[in-house]
């Protein structure tokens, strides 16, 4: 049965760095576009990052650009949000997706097949 898991978040202060990992079970990481969401309470799913399954090419979110960074490690099964100078946006729950159909980059949370459970990553001081 494929899997999602995501961990890593917790408490932190605005401009603090923090790195999500979402670790995968039942399926390979490595062939398949992986995406992290970040959804605000009453508001929906907006991805962040991307890395696609075809050559590992990245997105990132213009609200992010220059301060996070998505990678794999194929090896843990693992793909990562490193996430550095983190502003005061609100509560917030971080999700990552698995998009088994696509070869490059995905950003509609639509069409996503798997997600983990989520992570919050609430920047306060």
């Amino acid at each position: 049965q494929a899997q999602l898991a995501e961990s890593g978040g917790g408490l932190v202060q605005p401009g603090g760095s923090l790195r999500l990992s979402c670790a995968g079970s039942g399926f390979t990481l490595e062939y398949n576009t992986i995406g992290w969401f970040r959804q605000a309470p009453g508001k929906e799913r907006e991805v962040v990052a991307c890395i696609s399954s075809s050559d590992s090419t990245t997105y990132y979110a213009d609200s992010v650009k220059g301060r996070f960074t998505i990678s794999r490690d194929n090896a843990k099964n693992t793909v990562y949000l490193q996430m550095k100078i983190l502003k005061p946006e609100g509560p917030a729950v971080y999700f990552c997706g698995a998009n088994i159909e696509a070869m490059g980059i995905s950003l509609l949370s639509d069409e996503y097949k798997y997600w983990g459970q989520g992570t919050q990553v609430p920047v306060s001081s």
